[in-house]
């Protein structure tokens, strides 16, 4: 009999909140972003209801229209680290950039969060859609988005290249004979490409899961075809169930395309859950923190998504500009979509503005309604887990407490990890170590 599929269940852990206003909500610690006691607090939430990760999410540049969040926030890395140290079995995945990092040094620092958490690491690859994050890095300007997206294949073939440095049972240690390792399992990478130049090898061996989980989150249409090729697992965004399973099924289709088990592609839509002990009640909380949002933050909110545009400067109350092919170098798939949703459907700049800062999401309502609707997006094949963002106050707690044992209950989710590593627990295997792999071949052959 085959093995029951199991969802899969994340955490994104926002300080104090993705929007603009959830700061202001009078059950809300302003300064939840840099409070290590509160993210130490959630992480043990999060690993009580058996949650795969945690998700810590970055930017690199800011001003003064920036969400809140952003203003004053941990580095992933740093505060992935610490938290490895307060948990035992939860993935650790972090934000880290392609076009502002170096190959090296990156894969240095997830190596070695892999090997501090005992395997339990994982890397969101981004390419940094905001053009300001440039000035922060001595750049003269911004790499176009296809040429981002070339950057990053190169850098994550580095970086698991470097990760291979050394096989496993590399690292002898025999003190009687003297000998620290096998030279014949250390290996320079000697990388010469378009974009960088690395020797190698890496100084820190790879962890018991050979190597961080890949995450990515692409959706236009280069963005779709380097998920598919390079990650474990995507963080999509989808706004209902059939957008959710046109985007997995295309996803899934692309990664076969590129001769990958499609089962071995995780996809994982964001989503918002607000629980009430009725649905009104679900819906009172929703429009509580809807209203902390005012029209001028909105604007800014909007504004983020398109380089930073000013959006004071059009009338609220008519149809949304036209902008052209503003915002194709940050956030394409989304302000593509934007534009294609207010043209098609006849909004103002005010509408877009209300619904892009306080989205109502799907999965508002009692505990079993939320867990109905999870259900429904996974057996549909919308879904392989969900990451899941609290969008009101104390939403993470909610969540594990009330819809985590109704799913435990159906037989959808775990009651106790299966492993200690996140491929482990996220059913993905290990990599084989390239040049052991190639050894055991030429000994076949």
């Amino acid at each position: 009999m085959a093995k029951q599929k199991r969802l899969k269940l994340g955490a994104l852990l926002h300080g104090v909140g993705g929007g603009t206003s959830l700061w202001r909500h009078p059950d809300t610690d302003p300064g939840a972003s840099v409070n290590f006691e509160l993210y130490k607090s959630w992480v043990r939430k999060a690993e009580e209801g058996k949650l795969d990760l945690i998700f810590i999410a970055d930017g690199l540049y800011i001003n003064e229209k920036s969400i809140p969040h952003f203003l004053n926030r941990f580095e992933p890395i740093t505060i992935l680290s610490a938290l490895a140290a307060v948990s035992q079995n939860i993935g650790l995945v972090g934000t880290l950039s392609t076009s502002y990092s170096e190959p090296f040094t990156v894969a240095r620092q997830f190596g070695s969060l892999d090997v501090i958490s005992g395997g339990r690491a994982g890397w969101n690859v981004v390419t940094s859609p905001l053009e300001g994050s440039a000035l922060n890095y001595g750049k003269k300007e911004h790499p176009d988005h296809d040429k981002r997206y070339r950057i990053a294949t190169e850098y994550l073939e580095v970086t698991r290249g470097l990760w291979d440095s050394w096989e496993d049972d590399a690292f002898v240690r025999n003190k009687e004979t003297g000998v620290f390792f096998d030279r014949d399992k250390m290996h320079a990478l000697n990388h010469e490409g378009e974009f960088f130049s690395v020797k190698g090898p890496l100084n820190i061996a790879r962890s018991k899961q050979g190597g961080p989980v890949i995450f990515q989150a692409g959706a236009s249409e280069v963005g779709k075809n380097y998920a598919a090729k390079e990650a474990d697992a995507i963080f999509a965004g989808a706004e209902n169930l059939e957008e959710a399973l046109k985007f997995a099924q295309d996803v899934k289709a692309r990664a076969a395309g590129f001769g990958r088990n499609p089962d071995d592609v995780l996809i994982f839509p964001g989503i918002s859950p607000i629980i009430g002990r009725t649905a009104e009640e679900a819906e009172r909380k929703y429009q509580e923190v809807a209203s902390l949002v005012t029209i001028e933050n909105a604007l800014n909110y909007l504004g983020r998504f398109f380089e930073h545009h000013d959006f004071s400067q059009y009338p609220l109350d008519e149809p949304f500009p036209e902008l052209g092919d503003l915002g194709k170098n940050s956030f394409q798939s989304g302000t593509d979509k934007i534009k294609r949703d207010a043209k098609e459907k006849g909004l103002t700049l005010r509408q877009v503005a209300l619904q892009s800062a306080t989205p109502r999401g799907n999965f508002i309502g009692t505990a079993e309604q939320v867990a109905d609707r999870v259900q429904e997006w996974f057996e549909a094949g919308a879904a392989d887990g969900f990451m899941i963002t609290a969008a009101v106050p104390h939403g993470l707690e909610e969540f594990v407490d009330q819809v985590v044992p109704i799913l435990q209950e159906r037989g959808l989710f775990r009651t106790e990890y299966e492993s200690d590593t996140l491929r482990g627990n996220l059913g993905l295997q290990v990599p084989e170590n390239r040049y052991a792999k190639a050894k055991a071949e030429a000994v076949r052959s």
